[in-house]
C-alpha cells in the first residue's frame, strides 16, 4: 500500500486486496486457536498405561470448556491495542503531510472580455491574470481562437503555451501583428496568424490544434476549460491532451487529467508515473 501511494493506485488496491485477505486468515486462525494455541500430542495406542477398572462417576457440570485461551486473548489484545496507537501516532502526521496538497485547490474563472473582441478564425495570444490577489506572478498565456459556432453554441480553442517537454514558454511560428494589440482590463490580446506553435527551448513543435508533430514532447499542449457568460469569454481549470482529431469547432479532443510536462497521458507508459497531489 505504502508503495503505491509512490507509483500507481492500481498498487494501493492490491496492497490493500492483499491486507485485508491475509488479515481474513490471520482472524481466522485466531478464532479457531490453531495458530497459537496447538493441539495436544496424540498418544500411540502401544504407549497407553493399563486402564484401571472403569469406576462409574457421577456427571460434573461446574467445567467450562475452555475454548479461548487466556494466551490467545493476551496476544489479540496486545495487537489490537498496538493498531490503535500506531493509527493515533501516524494519522496526525500523514495529516500534516498530505492535507496541505488537497487545500484551497479550486480554479477561479478569468474574464478574457467581451467574444466580440476574439475575430472568428483569428488566434489571439492572450495575457491574463489568473489569481489577481497574487498579482503578475500569476500571470498566464494562451493562444484563443474563435472558432464560431457549434450548433447553436459559440466554440473556442484555448491552448495553454507551456511546453509538454518540460514546460518552456511555447511561441507561435509567425509574424505578430502587434499594431493591433487588444487590452481588457488587466488581459493583453496580440493576434497572430500561426502555422503552428515552437518551442525555443528544445525544438518541440506543434501544429495549430496543439497536437504534437516533432521534437521530444510527449503529448499535445493542454488547454483550458472554457464557458461564455453574459457575452464574455471566461477560462478556467487547465486540463492535459493526449491528441486531437480534426479541427475548429469540430475537433474531438481526447483530454485526460491535468499533468506535468514530461509525463505520458496514454498507452502503457502513463501507468509509470507517481500519483500527483490535486494541482
Amino acid at each position: 500500500m505504502l508503495v503505491g501511494f509512490v507509483v500507481s493506485w492500481a498498487i494501493v488496491a492490491v496492497g490493500i486486496f492483499v491486507t485485508v485477505f491475509f488479515a481474513f486468515l490471520w482472524l481466522r486462525e485466531l478464532i479457531h486457536g490453531r495458530a497459537l494455541a496447538g493441539e495436544p500430542p496424540a498418544v500411540q495406542p502401544e504407549q497407553r498405561p493399563p486402564r484401571a477398572a472403569a469406576v462409574p462417576r457421577p456427571a460434573r457440570t461446574d467445567l467450562v470448556h475452555d475454548r479461548y485461551p487466556r494466551n490467545v486473548f493476551l496476544e489479540a489484545s496486545t495487537l489490537g491495542l498496538g493498531a490503535v496507537i500506531g493509527g493515533l501516532v501516524t494519522l496526525p502526521v500523514l495529516g500534516f503531510m498530505i492535507g496541505p496538497a488537497f487545500l484551497k485547490q479550486g480554479v477561479k474563472l478569468s474574464d478574457l472580455g467581451p467574444i466580440t473582441d476574439f475575430p472568428e478564425g483569428q488566434f489571439l495570444i492572450t495575457t491574463f491574470t489568473s489569481n489577481a490577489q497574487e498579482g503578475t506572478v500569476s500571470r498566464r498565456t494562451a493562444f484563443v481562437r474563435n472558432n464560431g459556432f457549434l450548433g447553436t453554441q459559440p466554440s473556442f480553442t484555448v491552448i495553454s503555451n507551456h511546453c509538454a517537454h518540460l514546460g518552456c514558454p511555447v511561441e507561435p511560428n509567425g509574424v505578430p501583428l502587434y499594431k493591433e494589440t487588444k487590452r481588457f482590463r488587466d488581459v493583453t490580446m496580440i493576434p497572430v496568424l500561426p502555422s503552428g506553435f515552437g518551442c525555443p527551448c528544445h525544438g518541440g513543435q506543434y501544429d495549430t490544434e496543439g497536437n504534437r508533430i516533432a521534437g521530444p514532447p510527449v503529448r499535445g499542449l493542454d488547454r483550458y476549460a472554457f464557458s461564455i457568460i453574459n457575452g464574455h469569454l471566461m477560462v478556467g481549470k487547465p486540463f492535459s491532451i493526449a491528441y486531437v482529431v480534426g479541427t475548429g469547432a469540430n475537433a474531438q479532443i481526447h483530454a485526460t487529467r491535468l499533468s506535468f510536462p514530461g509525463e505520458h497521458v496514454s498507452g502503457i507508459e502513463s501507468w509509470l508515473y507517481p500519483i500527483q497531489p490535486p494541482h
